[in-house]
């Protein structure tokens, strides 16, 4: 993927977006009491003895959906074809989201994902679909450890410069290749740049996703120091808020930094880091 932290025209591009004033198709729920612990047990070892024979063949693959008791994944109702994006989640108490785009990348997720470990604490990713073709595992140990994975589109353009056939390109390939790697499609997505226009929210619709922006924009992609990260961070602050940082995309090793230290800050602000929940 080709570095996209050049500064261009982003700054006018992330004025395009703006607050959803109801956001009665989401709610938010604390990570830490609705899922397991990220240390799980180790898995039973296999009694001694032989053991029975493993069936094989393409009559095996075929037999699989037809003796499994396990019930279709979940997917919400298609949502309604949104005019804006969501920029926070109001009405979820002292909680806030943390969200990383353009990744994953090989050599700054894995930090980043150890942190959020570190804490228990889950997080959104918005992946671009040939970073995550390229990084499967990446992309399993993220939906393993129980973060939310959003869709960036393919290849990070400039989504209202797309005709709607490109703009359906870009999302759904991406959607296919997350849903591929880790048996579910994403229910979110953000648009490079922070540009939507109406096809991107209608063709996201139409793919079963809705729409997430930001409320705190770290401008770590400017590689302004970690110390102004963390402030950007800390000063923005507040119940609700959805905060923007980079796990790829350039280097971001302040972005890793930084998360080092704001997170147990928040956390000890009694902030609870949230991911979002489609009813």
């Amino acid at each position: 993927m080709r570095d996209i932290s050049t500064p261009r025209s982003r700054r006018t591009l992330l004025g395009l977006a703006a607050v959803l004033g109801a956001a009665t198709a989401v709610r938010l729920v604390p990570a830490d009491s609705t899922r397991a612990p990220l240390h799980r047990p180790a898995p039973p070892v296999a009694a001694a003895g032989p053991q029975p024979a493993a069936a094989a063949g393409p009559l095996a693959y075929r037999l699989r959906p037809m003796t499994a008791d396990n019930p279709p994944p979940y997917r919400p109702a298609a949502p309604p074809v949104r005019t804006r994006p969501f920029e926070e989640l109001p009405d979820i108490g002292r909680s806030m989201v943390l969200s990383f785009d353009d990744g994953p990348d090989p050599i700054y997720t894995p930090h980043i994902l150890d942190t959020l470990r570190t804490h228990d604490v889950r997080a959104m990713f918005f992946l671009c679909g040939e970073m995550a073709h390229d990084n499967r595992d990446l992309v399993r140990r993220i939906a393993d450890e129980g973060h939310t994975l959003g869709n960036h589109s393919w290849t990070h353009p400039l989504v209202t410069g797309l005709s709607r056939a490109g703009v359906t390109d870009e999302l759904g390939r991406t959607s296919d290749v997350i849903e591929e790697i880790t048996g579910a499609p994403p229910l979110w997505y953000r648009a490079p740049y922070g540009a939507w226009n109406r096809n991107s929210f209608e063709i996201g619709a139409s793919l079963g996703m809705e729409p997430m922006a930001w409320t705190v924009d770290t401008l770590d992609w400017t590689v302004p120091g970690t110390d102004t990260i963390v402030r950007r961070v800390r000063d923005g602050a507040a119940p609700g808020v959805v905060v923007l940082s980079h796990d790829a995309g350039g280097n971001r090793s302040q972005s890793v930094a930084a998360l080092r230290r704001y997170l147990p800050a928040l956390l000890d602000d009694g902030y609870r880091l949230t991911v979002p929940r489609r009813r």
